[in-house]
């Protein structure tokens, strides 16, 4: 493994679901601030490896973890893993900011959810955060930033997505308690709810129907459909230095959808 060795003033970001849509997208805007970025992915490699050499052309720091947020029998290992990967590769002993977005999509009536839909949503949205986050409490600096994923789907009630959205409005009700018990640690804890954006996320319905796009698209002040790129940037920017003030909010990032 090659060494490169962060500075002590350099930003380390653990962010989960790092290959692909918003995940990929929040580690380029993070490792363009500077940040140092260790990503994780559930299956796919080789989109990971493609996402570190990204960074690293454009000068940046990055590493990957394969972890399933799903399976919370495998975070004591994670954790052991990521440990080594702060030492071995950067020579630091502790991240500086947590994002918990590895997420699932799955749309279906509430009258027809079955308990494995609804037990699968809850593992990788509520269980697996919330866990892994506990896991990773001593390796989180103090003065430290998490900020964890949710929905406009929370605000906003859309046929189909019941189950998934109350998965993710408990993580609200999570995130203002982590910032509670977290505060005399100095670490802030905020909720990002991205609006509908055009990603492979839910079979990407949104990117590729062109009707859903279009309806989107009309219930949205700005006029159009989010990208990965407006949600990337709002998660840099929440773990910027101008926003160390933001804590135990939800920040809604939808361009006015239903408003």
């Amino acid at each position: 493994m090659t060494t490169n060795i962060a500075t002590s003033t350099q930003k380390i970001a653990l962010i989960t679901g790092a290959s692909r849509g918003l995940g990929k997208h929040a580690a380029i805007h993070l490792a363009a601030q500077g940040v140092t970025v260790i990503g994780t992915y559930h299956s796919k490699s080789a989109d990971a490896q493609a996402v570190v050499a990204e960074i690293e052309a454009a000068g940046g720091q990055a590493a990957m973890l394969q972890l399933d947020v799903g399976d919370s029998s495998s975070f004591a290992g994670f954790t052991a893993a990521l440990a080594d990967v702060l030492r071995s590769k950067f020579g630091r002993e502790r991240i500086d900011f947590l994002v918990n977005n590895a997420g699932i999509g799955v749309h279906v009536g509430l009258a027809e959810t079955t308990e494995e839909q609804f037990d699968q949503l809850m593992n990788v949205h509520l269980k697996g955060p919330f866990f892994l986050t506990q896991k990773l409490l001593p390796l989180i600096n103090d003065g430290g930033r998490i900020v964890n994923i949710s929905s406009g789907l929370t605000r906003f009630a859309l046929p189909g997505y019941g189950a998934y959205a109350s998965m993710k409005g408990a993580i609200e009700v999570w995130t203002r308690y982590l910032a509670k018990e977290l505060g005399a640690r100095g670490i802030a804890v905020n909720t990002l709810a991205p609006g509908a954006i055009e990603t492979d996320f839910g079979g990407g319905t949104v990117r590729d129907n062109a009707d859903v796009n279009q309806y989107v698209a009309s219930m949205t002040a700005l006029g159009r459909v989010g990208m990965p790129d407006d949600i990337g940037g709002a998660i840099a920017a929440l773990l910027s230095d101008g926003s160390r003030w933001i804590n135990a909010q939800r920040v809604e990032a939808s361009g006015g959808m239903f408003v």
